[in-house]
């Protein structure tokens, strides 16, 4: 559906809107399946490899590093070669990084891994991109589909790689390698819009890719206090969630549970995040200010830490941590992503936004699993690494307030470049 198509039929198609709603759905799903997958087998490919802590959190910080990277150049791509186009090419190198990673090669497991983080940087940026350009009256029922399709497919991934490496027979490599088939699938369904813009030129092309905005310009993004704000509440936010990711099922293993279920732990935290990041957009899109959602949340996030910390013990407690961190992540996510709707004017703008928030927020959110990792390898525990946790919620709240303010970027004062403001001194 490019701009043309919808200028000519401002009402598609029943047919054409639930396949392009489908091909969302499914896209999205691939955007945290194939990395969520690998936090329960972590104990089984230490095992099989010998790689250390440190080098396993590397698993999911590589996959980090490379969205903090190519989040950026993201818009670029879209607007040479279109919006769809970007998306098909994301999904077959997600494809082609999860066949990779599962050679019986180290140095395929860590090419596959970097290969999929940058695939799913782009449909990470370009997804929220497509909603508020396809559908500007439904940000928040659209996001809260996205949102949905990541938490749940990342929840399936979690509860199905130890069933897959051991019921099924397929070890842990077979188990990651499962997850090419969706792929497969999201490709097939999404390839309609492909040639919906294959005969289109360059000119159209770009028609379909995100357009300039009104109110501040794309490049002076880095001087609006509101843009960082965003980026940092989704960075704090993304540092969690993989830190949860890599290192909850061996934390939960060290409590006196069997990898199994706490792989089933993991599942639940992402399934029960899944009605809550949906309800969320929804709710948060009605209101001139989300600061009092960003509140609840880390309040509830600060609770199910802290639980975990003191008040562990036994299942049905550690359950009720559990539900309360996946209802907290799953809402602060899809608020994250409602925020680069909400905060901005113009597709560009959002776009843009979303690149630098993305780029910004998975920088620091590569820091998580490493650093749990090496802080649990240097006290033998895991007491230290969830004070940690806890800490950055308390950094989460400061910049979600900030993030939730009732404004858009074009509102802000615009600021001299950095070094005029320096002469002026």
């Amino acid at each position: 559906m490019n701009a043309k198509n919808r200028s000519k039929n401002p009402r598609p198609a029943l047919a054409s809107t639930a396949l392009l709603v489908a091909g969302i759905f499914l896209i999205a799903a691939n955007l945290r399946a194939p990395i969520t997958a690998v936090g329960p087998l972590v104990g089984a490919i230490r095992e099989s490899t010998g790689i250390s802590g440190s080098a396993a959190g590397l698993l999911t910080t590589i996959t980090l590093i490379a969205f903090g990277l190519v989040s950026p150049i993201a818009p670029r791509i879209a607007r040479r070669i279109g919006i769809e186009a970007t998306l098909f090419v994301g999904t077959a190198v997600i494809l082609l990084g999860v066949v990779l990673r599962s050679l019986p090669y180290v140095a395929a497991l860590f090419a596959g891994t970097a290969l999929i983080g940058m695939a799913i940087a782009l449909g990470n940026v370009l997804l929220p991109t497509l909603i508020k350009r396809d559908f500007p009256h439904k940000l928040g029922m659209m996001t809260g589909i996205y949102s949905v399709s990541m938490n749940l497919w990342a929840g399936i991934a979690s509860g199905l790689s130890i069933p897959l490496a051991e019921a099924a027979g397929l070890g842990w490599r077979g188990s990651l390698g499962f997850w090419a088939a969706l792929s497969a699938v999201a490709a097939v369904v999404w390839l309609p819009q492909l040639l919906r813009t294959a005969g289109e030129t360059s000119a159209s092309a770009s028609a379909s890719a995100p357009k300039p905005a009104a109110g501040r310009r794309a490049s002076g993004l880095r001087r609006s206090s509101l843009a960082w704000q965003v980026s940092f509440y989704m960075g704090l936010q993304s540092f969690l969630f993989y830190a949860n990711v890599s290192w909850l099922p061996e934390i939960l293993h060290d409590r006196g549970l069997s990898y199994e279920t706490a792989g089933w732990f993991l599942s639940l935290m992402q399934i029960v995040s899944v009605p809550a990041s949906f309800a969320t957009p929804i709710l948060a899109a009605r209101l001139r200010s989300q600061r009092p959602i960003v509140a609840v949340l880390c309040a509830i996030l600060f609770v199910s830490y802290a639980g975990l910390l003191f008040a562990g013990g036994t299942a049905a407690l550690t359950a009720v941590w559990i539900v309360l961190l996946g209802i907290s992540m799953g809402s602060a996510f899809s608020l994250s992503v409602l925020f680069f709707s909400l905060r901005t004017t113009g597709v560009r703008q959002s776009a843009e936004l979303s690149g630098m928030a993305q780029s910004i927020s998975y920088l620091i959110a590569c820091i998580g699993p490493a650093l749990i990792g090496y802080l649990h390898d240097s006290t033998h525990g895991w007491t230290w690494p969830l004070i940690v946790m806890t800490a950055i919620v308390v950094g989460k709240l400061v910049a979600g307030l900030g993030a939730g303010s009732a404004r858009t970027i074009a509102d802000e004062p615009a600021k001299p470049p950095l070094a005029a403001a320096g002469a002026k001194r």
